[in-house]
């Protein structure tokens, strides 16, 4: 097991790892929109927050030697579904070659209230 960190993505909030790989996959902690140099959220717009979720996830792929290529399944917390159509928008550009498998689901509240929340598992 082997603990995945980068500079370029926030540090976790809380006693978790940035992403943790075991036997070939890397598990991504949920991410929200912070900017990982200030440790902000980045803004209140739903699109800017999903872009910065997956800027994150990308940067802690990268960091263990993964791309998005490799990711096989998301996990989307929303505080709100009536944002699910443009989040799948932006979502899109992002995994526009290989789709992983994926839930998306609405919650009552999340971390530094936040409208959205991602976490990622990838596979080499």
């Amino acid at each position: 097991m082997k603990i995945i960190s980068t500079p370029l993505a926030p540090e976790a909030i809380g006693p978790y790892s940035q992403a943790i790989e075991a036997n070939g996959t890397l598990y991504i902690s949920g991410q929200i929109p912070l900017n990982p140099e200030t440790m902000n959220v980045i803004s209140d717009n739903i699109t800017e927050q999903t872009h910065q979720c997956l800027k994150n996830i990308d940067a802690i792929l990268h960091a263990a030697g993964y791309t998005l290529n490799h990711v096989v399944k998301c996990g989307i917390f929303l505080n709100d579904m009536t944002d699910f159509s443009e989040v799948n928008e932006i979502y899109g550009q992002y995994f526009n070659e290989q789709k992983p498998a994926r839930s998306c689901v609405q919650v009552a509240r999340l971390p530094r209230d936040v409208k959205i929340e991602i976490e990622a598992i990838a596979v080499k």
